[in-house]
């Protein structure tokens, strides 16, 4: 299985000039090697990209992309992740949601597919990563 980013759907949603033909020809080749999915985390980060549920479902669905549900051993991993994260001063806001996401990937076993790699190499070292 290979957790999806929600910057490599972002990608292909806005057509990004820079990174929408790596994010497509990731998201075959992992397919290749098993199923996709994102979680709910990653599902809200991509909301305001679509003008309602049903056109997001359909996006995920035209892509064969499933959305598989947070444990909480999951959720613990991603809080205490955080919790490292803000008291080795890291200063960038609005980044919880790749701890959700980096969590998941971690107690799951799953590859994860990113562009922002930094992050989860240093809060999840044993995440497989696809990444550029």
């Amino acid at each position: 299985m290979t957790l999806v980013d929600t910057n490599v759907l972002i990608d292909l949603v806005q057509d990004d000039p820079a990174w929408a033909a790596w994010s497509e020809a990731q998201l075959f080749e992992a397919q290749k090697h098993g199923a996709l999915c994102i979680n709910p985390v990653a599902y809200a980060e991509l909301a305001p990209a679509f003008d309602d549920m049903a056109a997001l479902d359909g996006f995920l669905k035209l892509a064969n992309i499933s959305v598989m549900d947070i444990s909480r051993p999951t959720a613990y991993l991603a809080g205490t992740a955080f919790l490292r994260y803000r008291r080795l001063k890291g200063t960038k806001t609005g980044v919880l949601a790749d701890f959700f996401i980096g969590a998941q990937a971690q107690t799951e076993g799953w590859t994860l597919l990113t562009r922002d790699a930094a992050r989860y190499k240093s809060s999840f070292p044993t995440v497989k990563l696809i990444c550029p």
